[in-house]
């Protein structure tokens, strides 16, 4: 595999910085000495924090107070008489335990396999074979049994670990925790060195089956380092962790980048509750995906929709006086005498928005998928630091970052430390640095296809990049859509203009070779039925979602979204559902990415009827 001569971009030098007082790779060159130098210059700190149900309460744990419980769980894995190297596998919500279980694993220099909670069973299943994992931690016995009864038997497995009691458990197999950790002698760490395997992650799967991406502890270890280059995070600040922990952008950054820099981090109990643990925990810092703020932007504009006239226009004001505002501060806008109103309208307006994530956020790392430009130019010009960055699985995960100092919210920033990146054959983002995979665990053939011999890990994201640096992703090799005529369109790009209308809370716009655009939309319920009550519909009537009138207004308001698109970039037909593509129902990876294939798969008679009269290409 080879890319064109081109210009290297060198690591950034202009956000990197050298005052973070983290604990550095060269002081800690393992991510378990990691965690005893963390302990050992902060033991009575407070380190993580969780919701204690049957208490009603937050519990906080000291670095102490995890190392005691770090080196239970090491004697329990050291008396399974695991070698170095062997797979131990986790299937556990974000919490203290997750956390526990790594360390004690990586200090034996065992490999730890993430397992997504959302992930279907025969995924799981899969991972655990090919992974040939001898261990399993999960949280009840009814977790496991579930697990077992849709996925088969496992026999690879040694033991199953629950974090609950277990009431009827097989001692061969299943043990519960406290029985687990009990009376077991103490267990030294073993010499685990940088380039050791520390983790197999396995991708979403968005087409075929997970592949696993092998990183080492020096993998992740330096990106957790270069992303504190780029952005630094304080001993003072509170994470408030919600994204998995089986998602390489929350491990590296929400569990790793905090123990390097000594901030503590405060477990989540649901997505559902989390606007709750929002006000409660007041955070300074999260890591999240665009979803999260779409709903929010949403949700936002639906009130001040059904609000009076002179609300909405307020905010329009707030919003655009703060959007330039935030410009000239960066240092490529003019100042305006309307900053002067700043104050004021940040004490009616901006400053009850940031309320409602806590009131003293200071840096949002937004990742996973691009974030709308609508979205991030509403939140941002309203005062919150919205980082959008990009990354992959494969490269530990951070490429590139924006700054606090230089953050230009229609890109995904600048090359964080020790990485290099540059534009390859058509237009695709290659980087190569200390973060990037040692390779696919047993398939050299894919690994041989996504890393050249000179180190260049080739992303499939076409991307071009400004005169300072800044990235910008243009596409997705794959998944460009060549219509009949040769017009190619980026699905991605029009998918986040129709998801600005509140109404759409998904959409897949279809089209390879055929004469035309059609598009596969998700609607939202409670908005649906304020449209069909003006437009004299029964709102629970999905039949009617398929007459000419409603795909007629659905038409319109996807269209006034797409306006700036070319013109041969026109949907001219849609079907719409009230059925939402989730995890569970195999129309979504863990990591909130859409699987197309199995969505065209599903509704494969609706787009046969929206391209009726026209040959159907594969």
């Amino acid at each position: 595999m080879s890319a064109r001569e081109a210009t290297v971009y060198p690591p950034n030098a202009l956000a990197g910085r050298d005052d973070i007082g983290a604990i550095t790779p060269e002081a800690a060159p393992t991510l378990d000495a990691l965690f005893r130098e963390r302990v050992r210059r902060h033991r009575d700190k407070r380190a993580y924090s969780e919701f204690d149900a049957g208490a009603g309460a937050w519990r906080h744990y000291t670095w102490g107070d995890t190392a005691r419980e770090v080196d239970r769980w090491r004697a329990a894995l050291k008396a399974e008489a695991l070698r170095q190297g062997d797979r131990v596998a986790l299937r556990l919500r974000n919490c203290r335990h997750w956390v526990i279980f790594d360390q004690a694993a990586l200090s034996l220099g065992l490999v730890v396999v993430p397992l997504y909670m959302a992930d279907r069973p025969d995924n799981v299943s899969y991972v655990l074979h090919h992974s040939d994992a001898k261990l399993l931690l999960v949280e009840s016995a009814d977790a496991w049994r579930a697990l077992r009864e849709a996925a088969g038997e496992l026999p690879q497995l040694k033991r199953v670990v629950v974090l609950d009691a277990v009431a009827d458990h097989d001692a061969d197999l299943l043990q519960s925790a406290n029985d687990w950790v009990a009376s077991k002698q103490e267990a030294e760490p073993e010499q685990v060195r940088p380039d050791d395997l520390a983790s197999i992650v396995y991708t979403s799967g968005t087409t075929g089956r997970p592949k696993g991406v092998m990183l080492s502890h020096r993998n992740i270890l330096s990106n957790a380092y270069s992303g504190l280059r780029s952005v630094a995070v304080l001993p003072t600040d509170i994470v408030l962790s919600f994204l998995p922990l089986s998602h390489t952008l929350e491990r590296t950054v929400g569990y790793y980048v905090p123990m390097m820099a000594a901030a503590a981090v405060v477990y989540n109990r649901s997505i559902p509750e989390l606007s709750e643990d929002f006000l409660a925990v007041r955070p300074t810092g999260v890591i999240t995906v665009p979803r999260i703020f779409e709903r929010m932007y949403s949700k936002l504009y639906a009130k001040l929709n059904d609000g009076p006239a002179w609300k909405r226009w307020l905010f329009d004001i707030t919003v655009d006086i703060g959007w330039e505002r935030f410009k000239y501060l960066q240092g490529h806008g003019e100042w305006q005498w309307r900053f002067a109103l700043w104050p004021i309208l940040d004490r009616l307006v901006a400053s009850q928005v940031r309320a409602q994530l806590g009131g003293r956020l200071r840096i949002a790392v937004v990742g996973g998928a691009p974030l709308p430009p609508a979205v991030s130019r509403v939140f941002v010009a309203l005062g919150l630091n919205l980082l959008q960055g990009y990354g992959l699985t494969e490269s530990s995960p951070c490429i590139s970052i924006n700054t606090l100092e230089r953050n230009r919210p229609e890109t995904i920033g600048l090359p964080v430390h020790e990485v290099e990146v540059k534009i390859g054959d058509n237009d695709e983002l290659l980087a190569r640095g200390p973060n990037i995979m040692m390779g696919y665990w047993k398939d050299d053939a894919a690994t041989e296809q996504v890393l050249d011999t000179d180190g260049w890990l080739h992303s499939g994201d076409q991307a071009k990049i400004d005169e300072d640096g800044f990235i910008s992703i243009i596409g997705r090799i794959k998944e460009i859509l060549v219509l009949a005529n040769g017009e190619k369109v980026p699905p991605a790009d029009m998918e986040h203009a129709i998801a600005e209308d509140g109404l759409f809370e998904q959409s897949l716009v279809i089209g390879e070779h055929m004469p035309y655009l059609t598009a596969l939309v998700v609607l939202n319920k409670g908005l649906w039925e304020k449209e069909a009550k003006s437009l004299n519909i029964n709102s629970n009537d999905q039949s009617a979602l398929h007459s000419e009138k409603v795909e007629q207004v659905l038409l319109d308001r996807i269209r006034r979204r797409i306006h700036d698109f070319p013109g041969y970039a026109r949907i001219r037909k849609t079907t719409a559902t009230f059925t939402p593509w989730t995890v569970e129902n195999g129309l979504m990876t863990p990591t909130l990415k859409l699987k197309r294939t199995k969505i065209l798969e599903k509704y494969k008679d609706d787009i046969a009827r929206m391209y009726e009269g026209h040959t159907l290409y594969k």
